[in-house]
């Protein structure tokens, strides 16, 4: 269980952090899409000022792949924290080509992929 009472699950070796997660993948790689899983978008690179050295603060999506002509990042999300609520805007703001969806349910999932195309 992580702090959030979710549990991980594991599924074609890959370990999922909750079981929103593994159904999106599974729904996911049904429809046969070029999947890449847990892509990484660097907000703001690290730095250094008077010998202290800062990281880099990057984002961490569940899910990124091509639909319709458009790039979509998918995030299973049960729960927005403040820190994610925070990388989100940075995320929009740096990769204004992208469409971000945080979702809740496998039913908003499905909805977002029938719309032609999803905005």
């Amino acid at each position: 269980m992580t702090k959030y009472n979710n549990k991980k699950i594991v599924i074609d070796g890959i370990k999922f952090d909750s079981k929103l997660e593994a159904s999106f993948y599974v729904y996911l790689k049904a429809l046969n899409l070029d999947l890449t899983l847990q892509p990484k978008f660097n907000l703001q690179p690290s730095f250094k000022i008077f010998k202290k050295t800062y990281r880099a603060i990057d984002y961490l999506a569940d899910f990124s792949f091509s639909w319709k002509g458009q790039t979509l990042v998918i995030d299973a999300k049960g729960m927005e924290t403040e820190v994610f609520k925070i990388k989100r805007k940075l995320l929009l703001f740096k990769y204004p080509g992208i469409h971000f969806y945080a979702i809740k349910n496998l039913k908003d999932l499905k909805t977002l992929l029938m719309t032609n195309p999803p905005v």
